[in-house]
């Protein structure tokens, strides 16, 4: 990893595994230590946020540079040259994340039984930054987890169909981020850094009705670029036969800031309005909100809602 990356890193608080990796305490999961607030995830979903592992096996790889990314972009690289061992990245990330945990053992807030749980992780969102699906043994990886009891989620921009064709095992949940309607507002919004970008992504949707696990499409939503697409996102979704739909607003946050600005984050309103729209045209049930992550979800009526307890 390039010096100057892993320093810009480590001021934002992201503990390097490795030399492609990293965790970082996600803000629910102090929520949830601090003052039992979980994340949208645990709503949604039935995962425990307290318990959750928040990593990326690719920090600085990536193959779009998203306008509205949280990361620093400035090093970003599209491929590995060298790979860590999926054993060391799972042993280390877990160590790393109690690390991260030990300060709060002492604060007074904090339950202490809730504490020694959060030391003891039982799902991982391999999301973070990056592109999770550049690192070539995802599959070992996802696999090593799962050996471990762990429950997986696994997010990706959907630029690496190949890769979701052939991994084995799949993880317990899969989300797909969609963020434009169409070609040209990807282009644009997304800033591809591989040829064929859209075309690609269309055929991760063409792919996912075949993948035996749970789906996910996420719908990223940023004011003055992508929300009125109704039409053309309920296309692409349908398309995909996701068990869920999630509608999410730009926060803005991270080095966004420099590229957006406060007026391109969406309101609650705008994305329950988003998504009673998409409700409409998709036969999908609107089930369920948390305002505070300004976030809606969608269901498929053959779908089993939660994932876990």
């Amino acid at each position: 990893m390039d010096p100057e990356v892993e320093k810009i890193l480590r001021k934002q608080g992201y503990a390097i595994v490795g030399k492609h990796s990293a965790v970082k305490l996600c803000h629910w999961l102090r929520e949830s230590l601090l003052h039992n607030r979980p994340c949208y995830k645990q709503t949604f979903y039935g995962i425990r946020t307290h318990r959750c592992l928040q990593m990326s096996p690719a920090v600085n790889n990536c193959t779009q540079n998203c306008l509205f990314c949280w990361r620093f972009q400035g090093f970003s690289e599209v491929y590995m040259k060298e790979v860590d061992d999926p054993e060391f990245i799972v042993e280390e990330s877990i160590r790393q994340q109690r690390r991260l945990l030990t300060g709060y053992k002492g604060d007074p807030r904090v339950d202490l039984e809730k504490w020694k749980e959060a030391m003891e992780p039982r799902h991982v969102a391999i999301s973070l930054t990056g592109e999770p699906t550049l690192y070539p043994r995802l599959g070992e990886l996802i696999e090593e987890y799962h050996r471990r009891g762990f429950t997986t989620f696994l997010v990706t921009n959907g630029t690496m169909p190949e890769v979701l064709e052939n991994l084995d095992p799949l993880p317990t949940q899969l989300y797909v981020t969609v963020a434009a309607p169409n070609e040209e507002i990807y282009k644009k919004l997304l800033v591809p850094l591989i040829r064929n970008g859209w075309e690609r992504l269309r055929r991760t949707l063409e792919l996912l009705p075949s993948l035996n696990t749970r789906k996910v499409i996420r719908h990223t939503l940023v004011r003055g670029w992508n929300i009125g697409y109704e039409e053309e996102y309920a296309k692409l979704d349908l398309l995909a036969e996701p068990d869920f739909i999630e509608p999410k607003a730009y926060v803005f946050v991270g080095y966004s800031r420099e590229r957006l600005t406060i007026e391109n984050m969406p309101r609650h309103e705008e994305i329950r309005e988003f998504a009673k729209k998409m409700a409409e045209i998709t036969g999908y049930r609107y089930e369920d909100e948390r305002e505070d992550s300004r976030v809606v979800l969608l269901m498929n009526e053959n779908t089993q809602r939660f994932l876990s307890s």
